[in-house]
């Protein structure tokens, strides 16, 4: 037999209604996964432990290069004084001789004697010579020849006056070169050399023709290899008990021809060798006429 659903009120009762929530348990549901676990306050250091971090990382760097920097300058400090005082220590002893390339140092104004292919445009119109204030220049370099032969010629000439007549003997001194002076002697005080520019492989000569500044003895270079005269010969002087001459002993050159002292001082060339300082020769001893060997190629002893 067929089945029928019952139907009217009973069938009505026996269905069942969906389970409702209610507002309030809604809401409870919705609401309870969004609950945030209570705020915890951390020290500062650890909210920031990377700025900390590079901090200290700073502050390492700056110690350890400040160290270096205090200990490289101890140790340069300590090596340059040592250099120092073996250098002084060194030039005490070291002997100047012949065949010595050298730098001649002005003594009171510390300007080293200089040449260049640059002529005077006054005087003689030779090659200049001039004081140059930097170190560090190849146009300072001179080489030392040495002449220590001296020949003296003596010679009769008669005076005739009114009253009487005579023969007088005068001695007539001629420096010349000496062929048995060779590389490595050391050169006592009196001796009378040459001076050779290196550079441009002239004589340090003088006369009598007015130097530009100061209007005394003019000083220049002259002549060549195979060219040279009287006017290139000068007589070291010594000053002190040293009897040959040393790198830290104060000189004189004294021109053979004139009599005037190489001599320099303050008074700078405005134009040509701005600058530079004039070398010029007097006749008199004064303290702008005295030298010191510097820098240079030095030339050991030869027993």
């Amino acid at each position: 037999p067929s089945t029928v659903a019952p139907s009217g009120p009973q069938a009505l009762s026996r269905r069942k209604p969906p389970p409702s929530s209610s507002p309030g348990a809604s809401r409870e549901d919705r609401t309870e996964p969004s609950r945030k676990s209570p705020t915890v306050d951390y020290p500062f250091w650890q909210q920031n432990w990377f700025i900390g971090l590079l901090f200290l990382m700073a502050m390492g760097f700056l110690g350890f290069a400040l160290f270096l920097f205090l200990s490289l300058d101890l140790d340069q400090g300590s090596t340059s004084s040592a250099s120092a005082a073996s250098s002084s220590s060194t030039s005490q002893n070291v002997e100047i001789t012949y065949g010595t390339v050298l730098k001649l140092m002005h003594e009171k104004t510390k300007f080293r004697l200089h040449s260049h292919d640059v002529p005077y445009g006054s005087g003689s119109g030779q090659q200049s010579v001039t004081g140059f204030p930097n170190v560090d220049d190849s146009n300072s370099y001179w080489e030392l020849l040495v002449i220590t032969r001296i020949i003296v010629i003596s010679e009769s000439i008669k005076l005739n006056s009114s009253l009487i007549l005579r023969e007088v003997e005068i001695e007539i001194v001629r420096p010349e070169p000496d062929t048995s002076a060779k590389q490595g002697d050391t050169i006592p005080s009196g001796t009378i050399i040459r001076l050779q520019h290196m550079r441009t492989r002239k004589w340090l000569h003088s006369h009598l023709h007015a130097s530009p500044i100061s209007g005394n003895l003019e000083v220049s270079c002259f002549g060549a290899e195979s060219e040279s005269d009287t006017g290139d010969y000068w007589r070291l002087i010594i000053e002190g008990s040293g009897k040959t001459w040393k790198q830290d002993q104060k000189i004189r050159l004294q021109h053979v021809d004139t009599g005037g002292y190489l001599h320099s001082h303050d008074k700078k060339y405005a134009r040509i060798a701005g600058g530079q300082q004039e070398v010029c020769g007097v006749r008199e001893k004064r303290a702008d006429n005295v030298w010191l060997a510097a820098e240079g190629v030095y030339l050991p002893i030869t027993e």
